[in-house]
């Protein structure tokens, strides 16, 4: 391996060296993007934690904790088990599509910590993780700044955005580290009933775009039977895997996604994939190029909704848990796609506190709101065109457990909702 990266010159480096480029990079609290999700370099975060008393790292959905570190600064704008526990967190409420925005602006970045496939043709792909981080190495290579890449041999190569030239990075570092994979458990009835319904609202030759959880891979593998289905989703996972499999997806169109989460078989399917595209947030989530897809499936989870058919999907107890993600981006362009529509799927009662997630009204910020439809295994609110009141009743009693409809009728009527109006 060392061979083939000194044949395309770039620069391999051992852990010790990454330590001291780092140590000298130049501002006092230097801003660090890294690979978030499934796709963290660890050996270049031990590097940066051993480099560096103070700095501000920028992470997706971050996986190790920062807050053994007291002077570091953790920023995000969906937040990953690593940060939610972190006193230092600066949790940012935006929209995916806008992040990378912000290292053109606000938050500029010093240094991008990156987890690469090995070289080829005189590139590496970011593989299972493009999502913001081409604009932040763009950003960084504009501002003199320092790109460092864990090249491993266990990354899949794959196409698209996520190609970066090799005379982009500055160093590299050959690692052998295994991919992270969610931990999944057998599905229940209750999953398999909600997916049943969210699958209902799918045609041939709809566009799917399939948000994080367990709802939405279950409703993937409900479209097995259904053909031609396109795939426009900021992430996928195994359920897209399934539908290629059952010969689910149109042939012509790529899968086209930001980031992957799921098993190693999904990580062996993308490598070097000519139906799977890797594209950059900017071009998956802006809601103008997914309302430009043809009849596209939003299915996204929530922890909560109200009888205003409004989404939590970010907040636990007025506490940050994760973030608004795509879910807002997907939900606008989903319906002004032709044929379109946005799918919120809950389970209709959460068993470890033994409360109803239909509420009366929020008390946590708001996710995204005006949905098509929101689904539980008790049945499907219908909600597009129809008035506050009738949304209300329907969420009652087509969504909400029958264990908290008393409850959210009398909260209904204190809110002015139990009108007789469609």
């Amino acid at each position: 391996m060392k061979v083939l990266c000194e044949t395309v010159r770039v620069k391999i480096v051992t852990f010790r060296e990454v330590v001291k480029l780092l140590r000298a990079v130049g501002p006092k609290e230097p801003r660090v993007v890294i690979s978030g999700n499934s796709a963290n370099p660890v050996t270049l975060i031990e590097a940066l934690l051993a480099a560096r008393e103070r700095c501000r790292v920028f992470q997706l959905n971050a996986h190790d904790s920062f807050a053994a570190n007291p002077d570091y600064i953790t920023e995000t704008p969906f937040v990953g088990p690593g940060m939610r526990n972190d006193s230092m967190l600066d949790y940012l409420p935006m929209r995916l599509s806008l992040v990378p925005r912000l290292f053109s602006t606000v938050r500029p970045v010093d240094v991008v910590l990156i987890n690469t496939s090995l070289p080829r043709d005189g590139k590496v792909s970011l593989g299972i993780e493009v999502n913001i981080l081409p604009a932040a190495i763009e950003q960084a290579r504009a501002r003199g700044g320092l790109v460092i890449a864990q090249m491993n041999t266990r990354m899949p190569y794959t196409f698209g955005d996520g190609e970066i030239p090799l005379d982009f990075i500055d160093a590299a570092l050959e690692v052998d580290t295994p991919l992270m994979s969610p931990i999944v458990g057998p599905v229940d009835a209750c999953a398999r009933l909600i997916g049943e319904r969210v699958a209902q609202f799918a045609d041939d030759g709809s566009t799917l775009q399939l948000g994080i959880g367990e709802i939405p891979t279950v409703a993937a593998t409900m479209m097995s039977g259904l053909r031609n289905l396109r795939v426009w989703s900021e992430m996928i996972s195994d359920g897209v895997l399934a539908l290629h499999r059952a010969g689910a997806l149109d042939p012509e169109r790529p899968v086209t996604s930001s980031f992957l989460i799921g098993s190693p078989d999904l990580y062996e399917w993308a490598d070097r994939n000519d139906r799977l595209r890797m594209r950059r947030t900017e071009t998956v989530n802006d809601p103008s190029r997914i309302a430009a897809q043809r009849a596209v499936l939003s299915v996204n989870a929530a922890m909560q909704i109200d009888l205003f058919a409004q989404s939590n999907a970010s907040f636990i107890n007025k506490r940050i848990h994760s973030g608004f993600g795509g879910q807002p981006d997907f939900v606008t362009g989903a319906l002004h796609s032709s044929g379109g529509h946005a799918i919120i799927a809950l389970r209709s009662w959460h068993q470890k506190t033994d409360t109803s997630t239909v509420v009366p009204l929020l008390d946590n910020p708001v996710t995204s709101f005006q949905h098509s439809a929101i689904v539980s295994e008790h049945g499907c609110a219908t909600l597009f065109g129809h008035s506050q009141h009738a949304q209300a009743k329907l969420i009652i009693h087509e969504v909400a457990d029958p264990r908290a409809r008393l409850e959210l009728e009398a909260a209904a009527g204190d809110l002015g909702l139990l009108r007789d109006v469609d």
